[in-house]
């Protein structure tokens, strides 16, 4: 079905509610004879003249009464519609995260954010690699790669990381020196931490940091991401270079423990990430001043 053209349509509404066809398009900031060209338009289109034109006099014809109250209701759902998607529903906001800083970082904060802000009904999206930033996607995101266009970047942290090991692997290295008590245990690389990807480029960047080489017998166990290899690394299978941000308060005391060298930085920061047009949506300040506060804390 070939529908009337949607700017025709705005056109008359417009004169119609303001009797007027100047204050229309003063409203539409646009000229009067656009305006006039737009309503003759959707009445050649309709077959049917909406208005009564005597001199300087206004006004609508039966049909044109009938045909404003039915568009009326459409042009308000057109709205309403177009308002949702711009500033989402009320209340509700949809956050996409990376799935370890989900699991391991922000989960366990979660009811902290509930018993202060318990009108936010926060929606987690997971994703493995860098997230698509669309509202199909979800409303806000926490990435390395924000994009560059229309939407606003708020600096949460520089991401540092650490080696960490079980404490029967601790327990195994102590009274030996390092880094070469390490050369003796398995070591846990991710290729997700450097975006090419490249095999143990992990633990070759940090010993080039410390002042020393990788063994070349040393055994090394890949992994895909690093919530895998802190998962390996709580089941004693070897050290890991995990992000101390996310390390929850158990893992601290009880299953995994920091081991006192130096860092691996990962030359990448995270942002929160969200379309210009929601930057006065309640919901996304309150998050995003509640996520920074986390990163702190």
């Amino acid at each position: 079905m070939k529908l009337p053209p949607l700017r025709a349509v705005q056109c008359f509404e417009s004169v119609a509610r303001f009797n007027s066809f100047s204050k229309a398009a003063e409203a539409l900031n646009v000229t009067q004879s656009a305006v006039s060209h737009q309503v003759k338009l959707l009445e050649e289109y309709l077959g049917e003249d909406l208005f009564i034109r005597q001199g300087r006099r206004l006004s609508l014809t039966v049909i044109g009464e009938r045909y404003q109250e039915e568009i009326n209701s459409a042009l308000i759902s057109i709205s309403h519609a177009s308002q949702k998607l711009r500033e989402g529903e009320d209340g509700k906001v949809r956050l996409a995260i990376y799935s370890t800083l989900a699991v391991k970082w922000l989960v366990p904060r979660l009811d902290n954010l509930r018993q202060l802000h318990p009108e936010i009904d926060l929606t987690l999206n997971m994703v493995a690699d860098e997230p698509e930033c669309s509202d199909q996607v979800a409303d806000c995101f926490v990435t390395a790669y924000p994009p560059s266009r229309n939407f606003v970047s708020e600096f949460l942290y520089k991401e540092q990381l650490y080696p960490f090991c079980s404490p029967k692997l601790w327990y195994e290295m102590q009274g030996k020196s390092l880094p070469e008590a390490l050369w003796e245990q398995p070591l846990l690389s991710v290729r997700s931490i450097f975006k090419d990807g490249t095999e143990k480029k992990d633990w070759r960047l940090w010993c080039e940091l410390g002042g020393f080489e990788l063994p070349d017998d040393v055994k090394v166990i890949h992994f895909s991401h690093m919530i895998l290899a802190a998962e390996a690394a709580k089941y004693h299978q070897g050290i890991a270079f995990l992000n101390d941000y996310f390390m929850t308060d158990q893992d601290r005391l009880q299953d995994l423990i920091r081991i006192p060298m130096h860092e691996l930085p990962t030359g990448d920061s995270l942002y929160f990430v969200y379309k210009k047009s929601r930057a006065k949506q309640p919901e996304i300040k309150i998050l995003s001043q509640w996520l920074k506060l986390q990163c702190y804390d």
